[in-house]
């Protein structure tokens, strides 16, 4: 045990020493800050109103607005995101999010829970969307290529522990500000100053540092009316490419699973604190979900610390076939019971279980896909994330009930989990017997420290 810790330390520690990842780490850090206050401050706003108790169809509807129409687009984002200097993306994407919003702030203060309302939401996490897919494509230029596990560990991970705690922020000024619509509207401007605060460390970067890198005699970029015609050819070839690789696919198709199977599961734990466990008190409610966030959370971080080691003993498609094989045992065990308790290890183990198997398909992706096609390659892989959660919710809602007590969605989503364990394990192992890829295409590392080196593989 001593000696895993101090492997994992030894890493991190390797990881942080490189200034330009601590630059883009920054960026991360501080943007994901203002998405957990935002985050709260709209979640409670919408689904912990005194007077409404959201019902299964219309959190479903909540998601569909959210998630769904931006995340169709992400792959079109992706396209440009291996055109655009990614600096710059992140540069400009984040002072966007920031007007966005200032709108839906104003909509807010105005008492909106209308279609004016999700359509500025829907502006704030769809850039949101894109300044993420760029921020993973960028993350090889920043570290050497064996040390992406661990810095895909401590990116994301520390990423969501700041939202975590952006979440706690928000909490704090819902209280101070009386839990009022306009105090909603100043947390949601606290969320947005911190994308102000993000575009400006992003400066500090060089503007080529990120990439894309170019090949030589690529030809040059043209005008944005010619990079708009190539989207849908740099779309179908970004398909092209991945269907041929069975890693990429298969991390993409693992991903997909996990999402579609856990948006029933979020969804009933909402209606479960709102409908069920608090039905009198929405208040009482919200409280006690920032229970269940901290636990979600200590699980989520957790995952920085197990994943590095287990790769070390085991393959990565390994691991992640044991994720979901475990996600099946903890969801029928434990979800089952319909206890406070045990939702509250239901939070830790689903979230714990989901970033390791980010962590561990993100670093599939950054390793296997070459540069050339790693924004589409991860707007892909936010479409999957996305999309998946959205029909999972939707199609769970279909069977659910309005307080939220709902053994059979419990009992399919843990069968689920079984049977994407046992296939992505089937997958993995005929790709493993057939080798990965061609001697042809290998390429050695990169002499260039903190440069990644690229494999089409």
């Amino acid at each position: 045990m001593t000696r895993r810790r101090s492997t994992f330390v030894a890493d991190l520690r390797t990881v942080l020493a490189g200034q330009n990842f601590r630059r883009l780490f920054s960026v991360r850090m501080v943007s994901q800050a203002g998405d957990g206050i935002i985050t709260a401050g709209v979640g409670t706003y919408v689904f912990f109103n005194a007077q409404s108790f959201p019902s299964p169809s219309a959190g479903a509807a909540a998601f569909t607005v959210l998630y769904l129409p931006y995340s169709l687009v992400g792959p079109f984002a992706g396209v440009f995101i291996d055109r655009w200097s990614r600096r710059q993306i992140l540069v400009w994407s984040a002072l966007l999010r920031a007007v966005f919003v200032a709108l839906t702030a104003t909509f807010m203060g105005l008492g909106n829970r209308g279609v004016p309302l999700y359509i500025a939401l829907l502006l704030v996490l769809g850039v949101n969307r894109f300044f993420l897919s760029a921020l993973s494509a960028a993350l090889p230029h920043v570290v050497a290529e064996d040390e992406l596990v661990m810095a895909n560990s401590v990116s994301p991970t520390g990423g969501g522990v700041t939202a975590l705690i952006g979440g706690v922020i928000a909490g704090g000024l819902n209280v101070a500000t009386g839990n009022s619509e306009r105090g909603a509207a100043i947390t949601v401007l606290v969320g947005g100053a911190c994308y102000v605060a993000a575009s400006l460390v992003a400066t500090t970067m060089r503007r080529d540092l990120l990439g894309p890198v170019r090949e030589p005699g690529a030809a040059p970029r043209g005008r944005l009316r010619s990079e708009l015609a190539s989207v849908a050819a740099g779309l179908a070839a970004g398909a092209r490419y991945l269907i041929k690789r069975r890693g990429p696919a298969g991390a993409l198709g693992a991903t997909g699973a996990f999402s579609f199977l856990f948006g029933p599961l979020f969804l009933m734990s909402i209606l479960l604190y709102r409908n069920y466990f608090y039905p009198s008190s929405a208040g009482l409610a919200e409280g006690h979900v920032v229970g269940l966030a901290i636990a979600s959370g200590i699980g989520y971080t957790c995952a920085a610390l197990v994943t590095p080691p287990a790769v070390r003993r085991l393959s990565k498609p390994t691991w992640i076939a044991l994720l979901l094989a475990v996600s099946a045992v903890a969801t029928v065990a434990l979800g089952e019971t319909f206890i406070q308790a045990a939702y509250l290890a239901v939070g830790f183990c689903l979230y714990l279980t989901r970033q390791c198997v980010a962590i561990s398909a993100t670093t599939i992706l950054q390793e296997e896909v070459d540069d050339a096609y790693r924004g589409r390659a991860f707007a892909f892989y936010d479409m999957m994330y996305n999309v998946a959660f959205v029909a999972g919710a939707a199609i769970g809602s279909a069977f659910m009930s309005a307080n939220g007590r709902s053994p059979i969605i419990v009992g399919l989503a843990a069968a689920g989990f079984a049977v994407a364990a046992v296939g992505y394990r089937l997958l993995t192992r005929r790709e493993a017997q057939s080798h990965p890829s061609p001697p042809s295409e290998e390429v050695p590392p990169s002499p260039v420290p903190g440069q990644a080196s690229r494999a089409d593989r």
